[in-house]
């Protein structure tokens, strides 16, 4: 491959970042378990700490391990840095922290995640953030609730837990020209199945914990920076990454780092004070996931579309709602963001609601009832019982999961067995409802 070749995302998810061990020869990134590192010399320390140097000074800033899963992932979405988190959820503040300030404000998609929707509704209030959720199958509704105020839009890809599409090419438009950023989590599509920065996005961010790692044992979260938001243009709205920072002796962000300056910022004030860091032994799992993302995705989709069809025309079953069905108002959407399938996480509606909901996640065998997705094995939950029974009935139905709402993870098994077994638990269901 020449210099000027640009690898396949296939060979991204293998090589980026990692290089053999220079002291053993190790091929597999080494677990750099260590809080701290040794200096050669005062002068050196004191670069490091002076932001004059790149380094290793502590873990909770950076390490080595760590590091390779940034670049890989800032590789695969396209991106210039990322900033590797403890969780998902870390990931949305550390993304965010850099761009807020007491009485700023946040338009998002009211088609989040449960735990994002309670995240951004109620603890975000405590640090002066007030969020507007508006409903993204209408893009203007975006540009409706901007204001003096509004510091970024924020979307879920393939919104969780229906699949939702939403149009990130029009939103990408709005926020531009708005100048505020486009935040885009990417957890449920992964960059195999769509890159946002290609249709405008500004920042990424994904829950490590899900598709990436691929095997429900770690728990992580990352945020990757296109590198490409102007934060000159308008900058009285960026302090954190224009105006001097009086802990760096006046050094200002945005002017010194140029298209790093995100990135950095959010390690070197955003992890410093937040503390939000992603373990080493974590983010080695997860490299090892992300060598085989693109293997798994390609079966993910493929046995997510034939589990959907079979839920579709199943007599116990009243709706599906998964953006790779040509029933789907999601389809057109799906063609054109996500060419190459439309993700592992649907949800579908069992006839006689909430109680034979409960029932058929009680009934299953090979698939598992837990509260997690993008994981090898197949995975199933009934939200409104569970991670959505925060929010009254009413939010939960405008968030796609309501009384009658399951959700689906389709893992990497004999799609045969997948579609045997829900087969045999909704009749289950419905058996042991008409008992009584």
């Amino acid at each position: 491959m020449s210099k000027s070749d640009v690898p396949g995302i296939e060979t991204i998810a293998v090589h980026a970042g990692a290089s053999p061990d220079p002291t053993t020869g190790a091929r597999s990134t080494p677990i750099f378990q260590t809080a701290s590192y040794v200096f050669e010399d005062a002068d050196e320390a004191a670069s490091l700490f002076n932001l004059q140097k790149p380094g290793f000074l502590y873990s909770r800033l950076t390490n080595p391990t760590v590091s390779v899963l940034e670049e890989r992932v800032a590789a695969l979405e396209g991106g210039r840095g990322a900033i590797a988190t403890a969780s998902g959820h870390a990931a949305q503040i550390l993304a965010l922290f850099p761009l807020m300030q007491p009485g700023c404000e946040i338009v998002a998609s009211k088609m989040l995640y449960g735990g994002s929707l309670n995240q951004m509704g109620h603890s975000y209030k405590k640090f002066g953030w007030e969020t507007i959720f508006v409903d993204p199958d209408k893009p203007t509704n975006f540009a409706d609730s901007i204001t003096d105020n509004t510091r970024a839009i924020f979307v879920e890809n393939l919104a969780n837990p229906g699949g939702v599409v939403v149009d990130i090419e029009a939103v990408a438009k709005i926020a531009r020209k708005a100048d505020v950023p486009l935040i885009v989590d990417n957890t449920m599509a992964t960059p195999f199945l769509s890159r946002p920065f290609e249709w405008g996005a500004d920042i990424i961010v994904h829950s490590t914990t899900k598709f990436l790692s691929g095997n429900g044992s770690s728990i992580g979260g990352i945020v990757v920076d296109s590198g490409q938001f102007d934060w000159f243009k308008n900058a009285e709205k960026w302090p954190s990454l224009t105006e001097p920072a009086p802990e760096y002796h006046g050094l200002r962000f945005a002017e010194t780092f140029g298209d790093l300056a995100y990135t950095i910022y959010g390690h070197v004030v955003g992890l410093r004070d937040l503390g939000a860091c992603q373990q080493p032994f974590n983010a080695w799992i997860t490299l090892q996931g992300i060598e085989t993302l693109t293997l798994r995705m390609e079966r993910h989709c493929a046995n997510a579309l034939e589990v959907a069809r079979f839920l579709e025309s199943h007599p116990l079953v009243e709706w599906v709602s998964y953006a790779g069905l040509d029933s789907s108002p999601y389809r057109a959407l799906a063609k054109k963001f996500l060419p190459a399938g439309a993700g592992a996480v649907f949800t579908f509606g069992v006839k006689g609601g909430f109680d034979v909901g409960v029932r058929v996640v009680e009934s299953v065998e090979i698939i598992s009832h837990l509260a997690n997705i993008g994981d090898t094995k197949s995975l199933i939950i009934h939200p409104a019982s569970t991670v959505y029974r925060q929010l009254s009935e009413k939010q939960q139905i405008a968030a796609g999961a309501g009384p009658d709402v399951i959700r689906l993870s389709i893992g990497i098994e004999t799609a045969a067995d997948i579609i045997a077994d829900l087969d045999q638990a909704l009749h289950a269901a419905a058996t042991s409802a008409a008992a009584e």
